[in-house]
């Protein structure tokens, strides 16, 4: 019997190594799709700086800054939750885990906003008043559509990883003595933030 249990434990603890293993390959995968993009801005922003530094200006610094907040404060919430399942506080865990989607709602009823305002005065890729400028505010625009962009697209790909882990919560199949997947979404939700930490002074600090 007891030869029996501990094969389990052994088999179990081989699997939470996998998961945790294919989840840190995914995440460089990701750093790498993203350090890809920084590396052309650094190139074009070395090319045209000045123009970079003007079309910054054109952004909104005190939205991009309550963002920041608001992701960081959700990677706070996130880490509370796992803290919670380890001490078996179950509906305390799920509690911060609806949190951890508020703040990325509101991040993204932010970015709304802040795209909504770009659209309004005709800048968006392709649009006429955006090319009829010079290059380096082109190229400047055409990257932050681009690259936050696809960073909202990961937080909305995090907010549905999260809801799953809701339910896995709340269904116990993600315990204290059991929560690689919790642990898991917790190392994504990290990297969403971490990237918004470098796409933040990036586009809106440069001037």
């Amino acid at each position: 019997m007891s030869q029996s249990k501990g094969a389990v434990v052994n088999h179990v603890h081989r699997d939470d190594l996998g998961a945790k293993l294919g989840m840190w390959v995914f995440l460089f995968t990701e750093v790498l799709l993203f350090g890809g993009m920084f590396l052309v801005y650094a190139v074009y922003r070395f090319q045209f700086p000045d123009l970079f530094k003007l079309a910054a200006l054109e952004l909104n610094t005190g939205l991009g800054t309550f963002n920041t907040i608001v992701l960081l404060t959700s990677s706070l919430t996130m880490v509370l939750a796992i803290v919670a399942i380890q001490k078996n506080k179950k509906n305390l865990s799920l509690f911060y885990l609806a949190a951890t989607i508020g703040f990325a709602l509101v991040f993204m009823v932010v970015k709304y906003f802040e795209w909504s305002a770009k659209f309004s005065h005709g800048i968006y890729p392709g649009s006429e008043e955006l090319l009829n400028r010079q290059n380096g505010e082109i190229l400047f625009f055409g990257l932050y559509f681009v690259m936050t962009g696809l960073h909202a697209f990961h937080v909305i790909i995090g907010v549905i990883i999260i809801a799953f882990l809701m339910v896995f919560v709340y269904k116990n199949k993600i315990v204290h003595d059991n929560y690689v997947k919790l642990e898991n979404g917790g190392l994504y939700w990290h990297l969403v933030d971490l990237i918004w930490i470098f796409l933040f002074p990036l586009f809106y600090l440069i001037h």
